[in-house]
């Protein structure tokens, strides 16, 4: 049986910190390497939302997989941007179709005290909820601030079930109250952590077609592509939030486009519900196989544990 030990840092190697732990109880000391972490990494980085097929608890698998080097860094189904922060990329080109999340980032970016202000005044009240919660059912919503338009996705996305995003057909926020006894509306500390990161680098922000936002990637640049996951179930498109759709036809194009990203020399990287449709759609690339808690379905037996797929056109 191995005796006491302690932990501390060894050394440092270029910008990376080698975690150890030293075993005292032995003869000799015996020194571990348990780790190393990046030193210019900011640790308050992280999603300031929760998101349906979000990617924090995957962290771990998918770092296994970044490229050693990166040209720049493109993310065009963004969400709650858990790859981007961990990551943190110098240079990105980060998109999401979902104009009322870009615009949130990008009031985040340049008036995040305001947008800290405006999250105060909210209150964790039913009625309340609702009434926010439908303003985007009425004419007047179009002449909201930028600011009291990221205020209020921030509050829904805090205190609604789940802490789901989803549009109806209409594209209007329908997810029920969550009904929860304190959440945390404003977290300041992940909010100014956000925007400091966001203006501290070349960060580019947009809301368009996956396919327009990739057009300028090139040789070098690396790509994760984090789609809404082809449904392991009828009911498993509970968890969509974008009211255009993302069927079949449209993974398909997205296959098209990852050919075409990997002739042009980019690392690209694919995360997915690991459905026989889509280990078939991506036959030809090197694939992984993990697994993933999902606490969003509609159906509860749609809960759990699942397999997703990580598909790469390179060599980690």
């Amino acid at each position: 049986m191995l005796g006491s030990f302690s932990s501390g840092t060894g050394c440092y190697i270029g910008e990376h910190e080698i975690i150890t732990a030293t075993i005292r109880d032995e003869p000799e000391p015996i020194i571990i390497v348990m780790g190393c972490r990046h030193l210019t990494q900011n640790n308050l980085l992280r999603p300031f939302l929760k998101w349906a097929g979000g990617k924090r608890q995957l962290l771990p698998e998918i770092r296994l997989y970044y490229p050693k080097r990166i040209g720049c860094y493109y993310e065009p189904f963004l969400g709650a941007g858990a790859v981007l922060f961990d990551l943190q990329p110098k240079r990105a080109l980060v998109n999401d179709v979902n104009s009322e999340l870009i615009n949130t980032y990008r009031v985040i970016a340049h008036d995040v005290e305001a947008l800290i202000h405006d999250l105060s005044h909210h209150r964790n009240e039913k009625a309340y909820y609702y009434q926010l919660r439908d303003l985007d059912r009425h004419e007047e919503f179009q002449h909201a601030s930028d600011i009291e338009r990221a205020s209020r996705i921030i509050f829904l996305n805090k205190t609604c079930f789940n802490g789901l995003f989803r549009v109806n057909s209409q594209g209007h926020f329908n997810v029920p109250y969550g009904d929860y006894k304190n959440p945390k509306i404003v977290d300041a500390v992940v909010l100014r952590a956000v925007s400091k990161y966001l203006n501290a680098n070349e960060i580019h922000l947009s809301s368009v077609d996956f396919e327009e936002a990739l057009e300028d990637a090139t040789r070098g640049d690396f790509v994760y592509l984090d789609p809404p996951y082809d449904p392991v179930s009828d009911t498993a498109s509970f968890t969509g939030y974008n009211f255009n759709g993302f069927g079949r036809d449209e993974q398909i194009r997205l296959r098209s486009v990852f050919d075409n990203l990997t002739r042009r020399g980019c690392r690209v990287l694919l995360s997915n519900s690991a459905t026989d449709f889509i280990k078939d759609l991506y036959r030809d690339y090197r694939m992984e196989i993990i697994g993933a808690v999902r606490a969003i379905n509609s159906d509860a037996s749609g809960r759990g544990k699942v397999d997703e797929v990580l598909v790469m056109n390179f060599d980690p």
